[in-house]
């Protein structure tokens, strides 16, 4: 993969999900990223008990960590010294702990005037939230985000950190873009994103809908209208079809089917009414799909050309043939890491990562780093990129 943020370099000081996210695009691109702990690590790290959870390990690859005691003098220069030659410095502290720390934005753009600071928050930098803190659910809850994916019958979270690795996507890319302004500018500048700007537009879609209709959305009106199912099939798996707007994929289903009654039933025809029926004809889908195990219908639905895929389990993910054709899962280069990751979602010129360095051991790379440093002004070289074409 060609690293195509070569020769950037970025100092991250962040913990848990938000700004290790942020660091670990731009790692993934390439850049040189250098992840400064405290003597005691990111508490990720310690997630599941150890210094090295998996969780510590999804959002730390291809950088290099040094420990440096902030209340130390010594060690305060050190840090002064990657930034005067970073590009980016990353941090997702509490409104006021950076410049506790001697890291806030005025101090280091007077460092490095061509520094991009980036600031990630909870709640922004000021406002009545501004102290309170905040963690993944909270900034979904808040948004309005977790009120279009909940079901309120049920209410529970399901899934993934998806606000923390969300506002680490917000982050990177405002990087990325106030990298292209200091190439004009030859000016670095201040970056900032909360979790809670990031999640609510993020739900850009309902928020839109809200104003353009008057009405409140729920977390049912995007199956409604996207005409989305997930079916139960007689091998107790699941699976899950979309149907959108195209009266095409209707026709299709009902042939896969074997059903020529639903193309009649007025309940169901034209599409508003499925729509309208969502639920009824949900009941009428799962009575059928229940008959018939997954690779049944698998069969039936490609025939048919209906947007379909089984639900996968991770480990189903692993295995299928179209994650294998596009080596998706690359091997990691390190002896005490998992085996395996997910590499990088992006190609260049038709090149892709082929493999990923691990996340680094706390303070794995200070010894070197503090040599480099006590040299000089320069930059410790050896970055951990292992993109490869």
């Amino acid at each position: 993969m060609e690293p195509t943020l070569a020769g950037i370099r970025v100092v991250e000081q962040g913990t848990f999900i938000t700004g290790p996210c942020a660091g670990m695009m731009l790692a993934d691109l390439g850049a040189d990223v250098i992840k400064v702990e405290s003597p005691e690590g990111d508490p990720y790290r310690a997630y599941q008990g150890g210094q090295y959870s998996p969780h510590f390990q999804a959002y730390n690859r291809n950088k290099r960590s040094v420990a440096l005691d902030m209340k130390q003098t010594a060690d305060c220069e050190l840090f002064r010294g990657l930034i005067r030659e970073a590009d980016v410095y990353i941090q997702n502290f509490r409104p006021g702990t950076a410049e506790r720390l001697g890291a806030g934005v005025e101090r280091l753009l007077q460092i490095n005037p061509r520094l991009v600071y980036c600031s990630i928050s909870g709640f922004g930098a000021s406002g009545p939230y501004a102290e309170r803190p905040s963690y993944d659910s909270v900034a979904q809850a808040l948004s309005g985000f977790l009120s279009v994916v909940v079901d309120y019958r049920r209410p529970q979270f399901l899934g993934p950190a998806l606000a923390d690795a969300i506002t680490g996507l917000y982050a990177s890319q405002g990087i990325l873009a106030a990298l292209v302004q200091r190439g004009r500018t030859a000016r670095g500048g201040h970056v900032e994103v909360s979790m809670l700007e990031a999640m609510a537009h993020f739900a850009v879609e309902p928020f839109a809908a809200f104003f353009a209709l008057g009405q409140t959305p729920t977390s049912a009106d995007r199956p409604r209208l996207a005409q989305a199912y997930i079916l139960r099939t007689a091998d107790e798996r699941l699976i899950a079809i979309h149907l959108s707007s195209l009266e095409k994929f209707w026709q299709g289903l009902v042939a896969a089917l074997g059903a020529p009654e639903l193309a009649s039933d007025p309940r169901f025809n034209p599409r508003e009414r499925r729509v309208a029926e969502y639920e009824a004809l949900r009941l009428e889908l799962d009575a059928r799909f229940v008959c018939e195990p997954l690779s049944h219908w698998i069969e039936r639905l490609q025939a048919n050309d209906v947007p379909y895929a089984p639900v996968n389990r991770i480990d189903d993910v692993v295995v299928d043939p179209q994650i294998r054709h596009l080596g998706i899962v690359v091997p990691v280069e390190a002896p005490h890491s998992a085996k395996e990751a997910v590499r990088p979602a992006l190609q260049f010129n038709g090149s892709r990562a082929k493999s990923v360095s691990a996340a680094p051991l706390l303070d794995q790379h200070g010894k070197e780093i503090r040599a480099a440093l006590a040299g000089g002004p320069t930059w410790p070289p050896g970055g951990t990129s292992a993109l490869a074409s």
